[in-house]
């Protein structure tokens, strides 16, 4: 389903919903049984893997790639030129890659060129500045880590 006030440019699965006021560009990936909630906005060199959910106000720019099973909580910040500057000529971006499984607790604000583990959970408002290994907590501002996620 694709809302009607959505500008849909990219090839969306029947079974994945994208909401009011969103924007996805026409070269992004999107899996299966996706949900992209209101007001976010996808760049072009994208990937979203099936069963993600991407809730209200996120932008997923270009260089990201969102595996299988990930939560992107409202409002989440992602980044992809370590060191911006209006219209530089030096712009260089940094992939990141968010691993199968991961959440990101909403607020919380993911440095470019890093990865969140396989089962990793970020917390609330967190910033996260380095990789996250599989199956860990990390919280706070720097992001560090707090205890191995329960199974």
């Amino acid at each position: 389903m694709i809302h009607p006030l959505a500008d849909c440019q990219a090839i969306i699965p029947n079974n994945t919903n994208v909401w009011q006021f969103c924007v996805v560009l026409p070269k992004a990936k999107i899996g299966q049984n996706c949900n992209i909630c209101s007001h976010c906005f996808i760049e072009n060199d994208v990937v979203i893997g099936n069963n993600v959910t991407v809730k209200c106000g996120v932008q997923v720019w270009d260089g990201i790639t969102i595996e299988d099973n990930v939560f992107i909580g409202s409002n989440v910040t992602f980044t992809n030129d370590r060191y911006p500057r209006s219209r530089s000529e030096k712009w260089q971006l940094e992939k990141t890659i968010i691993r199968q499984g991961a959440s990101i607790g909403a607020g919380a604000v993911v440095l470019c060129g890093i990865e969140i583990g396989e089962n990793a959970m970020i917390g609330v408002g967190s910033v996260v500045t380095k990789d996250v290994p599989a199956g860990e907590i990390w919280m706070g501002n720097p992001a560090r880590f707090v205890r191995k996620v329960e199974v």
